[in-house]
This record gives structure tokens, sequence and C-alpha cells, in this order.
């Protein structure tokens, strides 16, 4: 191969691995489907044995519109099954300590959190099935006149989503209390969970008993549901709630966005917040960055900006955990300011015409 054509195939191959540190990552469903489909007809037959008919239709219109997958996303599906399978096991046959001191040695300490965290909700019976499935305008009919701490404690079983929806059709003098009763929920007694089911009980014939105190709401979980209202009503809300808790207010937006959403900006938008970004804030955000991340970044800078960050990169060393911290978290600030402005995209449920000013 001569050095021209030498040349031709190093770019193209530069030209798949920028292609493969952008692509999309697949969502929960397309991993159920990329499962099913690699398993085979026959297994996955086995599988279907278990599931309602209303998870069989949606694990079957997402298999129908799979199309085309790389090898690296379904090698990442099917690991992931893998270890959620795997910690199942471990919980029901050894316990949470048991499962924990092993997935902890041999995934770490983030991934056995992460596969706990996801295990434990499956292995957990929900209270208030009555209304995971049902419409949010007949859901609003039936909750509008409860108390907020009722609706507080309900939503908080509810996905995210299915919240958002019920949040943004609320009276203004109910979705506040809601919210803040959602935000300060940690754990919620046995006790408390039967009362308010009884209550349901009698109105909407719906109960089922906890065995365990149960994690709902706070800070993560409000945030996710401020994630999927629309945009009108987020910044309605946070004027409403910036009234009465401004300090709730802003522990919500700081968790709304955070540095690793940046992998799901478009370009323009990176290329317009790097613009006024201090290279200093670059460097150390970037010093615990994945190279994912980092690509990212030196693709949407000057390419003065990025001979500077690389070089400090290398000499800068003995960063302190909260220094890289800081300045993501002045990063995510600074995204989030122009965001208001209109400036960048930030990607949302439902805003899919946003534009670039």
């Amino acid at each position: 191969m001569g050095m021209a054509e030498a040349m031709i195939q190093t770019n193209k191959n530069a030209n798949n691995e920028v292609a493969e540190a952008k692509e999309a990552p697949l969502t929960t469903r397309q991993k159920a489907a990329v499962v099913v489909v690699s398993l085979g007809a026959d297994r996955a037959s086995q599988i279907y044995k278990y599931l309602s008919e209303q998870d069989i239709e949606d694990l079957t219109y997402e298999v129908a519109k799979l199309g085309k997958t790389s090898n690296a996303q379904v090698e990442a599906a099917l690991d992931e099954f893998y270890k959620l399978c795997l910690t199942h096991k471990m919980m029901t046959d050894g316990g949470l300590d048991y499962a924990r001191n092993v997935l902890e040695k041999a995934f770490g300490d983030s991934t056995a959190r992460s596969l706990l965290e996801k295990v434990s909700k499956t292995l957990q019976s929900k209270p208030f099935n009555f209304f995971m499935k049902g419409d949010p305008k007949a859901l609003l009919s039936l909750l509008q006149h409860e108390r907020p701490q009722v609706i507080s404690l309900i939503m908080s079983y509810m996905e995210p989503q299915q919240a958002a929806q019920i949040l943004e059709q609320l009276s203004d003098e109910k979705r506040i209390p809601v919210l803040e009763g959602m935000a300060q929920m940690d754990r919620v007694s046995p006790e408390a969970i039967a009362i308010v089911e009884e209550e349901m009980k009698r109105k909407f014939s719906t109960i089922i008993t906890s065995e365990e105190n149960t994690n709902l709401g706070g800070i993560d979980y409000v945030a996710d549901v401020m994630n999927h209202v629309d945009r009108s009503n987020e910044r309605k809300i946070f004027d409403e709630l910036g009234k009465t808790n401004p300090d709730l207010a802003q522990d919500i937006r700081d968790k709304m966005f955070v540095f690793e959403n940046i992998l799901d900006m478009d370009d323009r938008s990176v290329q317009r917040f790097v613009r006024d970004c201090d290279s200093k804030d670059v460097v150390y955000a970037l010093k615990t960055a994945t190279q994912e991340m980092q690509t990212i970044f030196f693709n949407n800078m000057s390419k003065r900006m990025a001979e500077t960050v690389r070089a400090d990169l290398e000499i800068t060393t003995n960063v302190r955990l909260k220094d890289v911290e800081e300045a993501q978290q002045r990063i995510v600030n600074l995204i989030r300011n122009l965001e208001e402005r209109g400036e960048v995209i930030i990607k949302k449920g439902g805003d899919e015409d946003d534009i670039i000013v």
C-alpha cells in the first residue's frame, strides 16, 4: 500500500472512530430488544412466558423497529444484561450485603451501586400500580382533589415522564407543595404507605402492601421529573418555587443538567459554550473525563485553545477531586445560563424544535 493510500485509510479509520464516539446510546427498551434478538427465537420465547401482555407488546415493537446496531452496542447491552442477572441471583440467594461485597470487588463501587439500585427496584413490589399505566388526564381527575402530601407520595412511584405530565396539569396552588413534597421525601415507613393505600383502596379499589421502608422521591427524582416537563412550565414552576423555596429550586436546577450530559449536546452548542469557558476550568474538568468527553471538547474548540488545553493537561498533576467537580459545575452553570438565553440546546423530552440563536 502506497503512502497516499495509507493516509486515506488512516483518515477513514479516524472518521470511523469519531463516528463511534458520537454514537447515540441505546435506550433501556432498545437494550432489551438487542438482548432478545441476540438470544434467538427459541430462548427469547422462554422469557416471553414470564412477561405481561403489555410488556410483550412493547418489547415486540422495539424489536421490530430496532434497525442497525453496532457490535459495541450489542456487546454493551449483553454485558449489562449479564451483570443485572448476576446481581439479581446474588441478591436473592445471598442477600444485599453479600451481593454488594461481591459486586464491589468485581466491578468497583460505582458500578456495584448502580446495579444494586436497578435490581432493588425490580425486587420491590410497588404500591399504587393502579396509577402506573393510566392515562395522565384520567389520573389527574382522580388526583387533583387529593392533599399535596398524597399526590407527592403517589407521584414518587410513577415514571418521571408520567409524573411530569401530572405536574404540568396540577393547579398552581398545588404543584409547588407537591414538588417540594417529592423533593423532601426520603424513606417512607410501611405505616405511612398503608394509611395512604387504605384511603386509595376506598376510592380506587387498589392496595399493595409494603414489607420494608422504601426509598422514594428526593432531589434526583424531582430533577428527573423536571427534565421531562415542557420548557414553559419548567420556567413557570421554577419562578413559583424560587419565591417560596429558592434553595430547593437551585438544588433541583443543579441536578437537572450534569457535566456528563454534554455528551448529548450537538456540536454547535458545544462550540458555543466552549468559547466562553475558562481554559483552566476545561483542563481541570477533563482530568477525570472519559476519552469520549475529551474528544467532544477538542473537536469543538479552536486549534489554539486545543493546543493550550492539551499542553496544560500533561503538566497539571495532583489535582483534587473537589477542584475537578467545581470546574465541571462552573461549566455546567455556564451552559445552563446560555440555554436560558437560547444560545445552546440542552436536549430534553419534547424539545425537538429548539433553535440555536
